[in-house]
């Protein structure tokens, strides 16, 4: 059965896991500023955990369409004292990060992944997580969150996509990066209009790469809401239908907000599939 190394953990891939999404931040497309606060994100935190979160992602920089940026001193100064008080939690920490200063300090301060939506492209990225047995996120991202939406294009987004991040794992391979550690993400509502996203999503499973796993992050995305016609907060039901179709196309892991009604979504799905002992 594969499994995926992610700092202190070996977790197994039997199962779809849910990575449950804290924001430390004022500015989130998704909760605002509700958990900007340590207590506040370390108390939500704990709340996805017993919902159910196998991996809990923890970003101090929003990356939504026209984000102010934030810089490295700011970013660790959220992340610290919520990285400190969820070490012993007892499921990985993945930060959510593209500077390679914040990777080493995360690292140092007891996180076990790094998600970077950049996918390890900055200079320093790939030595800042060499060294460490962390897990790696690599997404697919055209352009930068400031300026991704004004006008993706692409002449074959599936192609596209999957070149990027078969390119990104040969390199972090050559690096010497096990191929246990990495987790491939397409980059969903990063640079891509709603109708690619939904074409990256019903054909996810030919962006498959060996038995890389894929993560999928759809959860309360405007591609959602493009659909439903909803605020981001109204995005549960639907954003639990795309992750069903993900898991059912392929992926490994997702990442959302809404975890305990994702959760149960998973397990009735798993009844459907694999049957279920009475």
């Amino acid at each position: 059965m594969p499994s995926l190394q992610c700092g202190r953990f070996e977790l197994t891939l039997e199962r779809p896991l849910i990575m449950g999404v804290v924001n430390i931040t004022p500015d989130s497309f998704s909760d605002g500023a509700l958990y900007f606060e340590a207590d506040a994100a370390i108390a939500h935190a704990k709340d996805l955990i017993a919902q159910g979160a196998d991996i809990v992602d923890i970003g101090a920089e929003s990356t939504r369409p026209g984000a102010d940026p934030v810089s490295a001193v700011d970013e660790f100064r959220r992340l610290q004292p919520v990285i400190e008080a969820l070490r012993e939690a007892g499921v990985p920490l993945s930060i959510d990060t593209f500077k390679p200063a914040v990777m080493r300090q995360a690292l140092d301060a007891g996180a076990d992944m790094i998600n970077d939506i950049y996918g390890f492209r900055h200079p320093g990225a790939i030595e800042a997580v060499a060294a460490s047995p962390c897990g790696l996120c690599v997404m697919h991202m055209q352009g930068e969150p400031r300026t991704m939406q004004q006008a993706p294009h692409y002449d074959d987004v599936l192609g596209e996509v999957k070149q990027f991040l078969q390119e990104r794992l040969d390199v972090l391979l050559l690096q010497g990066i096990s191929r246990r550690r990495i987790v491939l993400d397409p980059g969903f509502g990063f640079g891509k209009t709603p109708a690619q996203n939904y074409l990256l999503l019903q054909r996810l499973a030919q962006l498959r790469i060996a038995d890389i796993p894929l993560l999928l992050g759809v959860s309360r995305k405007s591609m959602i809401g493009h659909v439903i016609g909803r605020p981001a907060d109204q995005r549960v039901a639907g954003s639990i239908a795309a992750a069903l179709a993900g898991i059912a196309r392929g992926a490994s892991i997702v990442r959302v907000h809404d975890v305990g009604a994702t959760a149960d979504a998973i397990k009735v799905w798993q009844a459907i599939e694999h049957g279920v002992s009475l």
